[in-house]
């Protein structure tokens, strides 16, 4: 098996109507390719078909109004994504996505049969598994901070996407060099581990407080 070379990557983001991946529907998809010097981005405005709730709007800045008016149907968007994703394994590209079981799940949800066929790098876990005990918040900008990449345009479906190809990069061969040397199979068991421990203690320290656990999930790199 190849290990992961951080210079050919396909970075993923979406941003949706929801937070909840088994009701979300695509707002814009964002493809940012990657090999060698060679970058091509593709960003999509869909029209998700319902109203975009106001606390969504809020966040990436896209109204119902806006998406009825200037976005692609929903279903071709959808497709082409996915068409993409694949064409990106097919090609031994590495696809990296900040957040995997919520992207990727939106997208099991929405196709009922999207698999995973390739490997995948979520720099956001990897940060989680590798630091543990940092504190501070790990959100896309935060982490864009403490690695020192750029992020243009915070919740700019193409912008996140480019900062999260960044951080991966970094990640691989500037702090953790090591995960370099892993073929993509064992990259892909290790996050799945981790995800799994980490996602373990989460349940454990909610119920030790009393709180409700039951979403709390524990597969990866999608969670049905």
């Amino acid at each position: 098996m190849p290990t992961f070379n951080a210079s050919r990557m396909l970075s993923f983001d979406l941003e949706t109507t929801s937070v909840n991946p088994t009701e979300a529907r695509i707002v814009t998809s964002a493809i940012v390719s990657i090999d060698g010097r060679d970058v091509e981005a593709k960003e999509t405005l869909a029209d998700p078909g319902v109203e975009i709730p106001a606390e969504a709007a809020k966040i990436h800045g896209i109204t119902t109004e806006k998406a009825r008016a200037e976005g692609r149907p929903h279903d071709e968007v959808l497709q082409e994504t996915v068409d993409a994703i694949k064409r990106g394994w097919e090609k031994g590209l590495t696809l990296i996505v900040f957040n995997a079981p919520y992207d990727l799940s939106v997208l099991r949800a929405l196709t009922s049969d999207f698999t995973v066929t390739g490997p995948v790098y979520d720099p956001y876990l990897i940060d989680r598994a590798r630091d543990r005990y940092r504190k501070g918040k790990r959100n896309l900008t935060a982490l864009s901070e403490f690695y020192g990449v750029k992020l243009e345009n915070a919740h700019e479906a193409t912008s996140d996407a480019m900062a999260a190809a960044r951080i991966a990069w970094k990640q691989v061969n500037k702090i953790w060099p090591e995960l370099a040397t892993m073929d993509t199979d064992e990259l892909m068991e290790y996050q799945a581990v981790e995800y799994y421990e980490l996602q373990i203690e989460l349940r454990k320290f909610l119920e030790s407080r009393g709180r409700d656990s039951t979403d709390v999930t524990t597969a990866w790199p999608m969670i049905s």
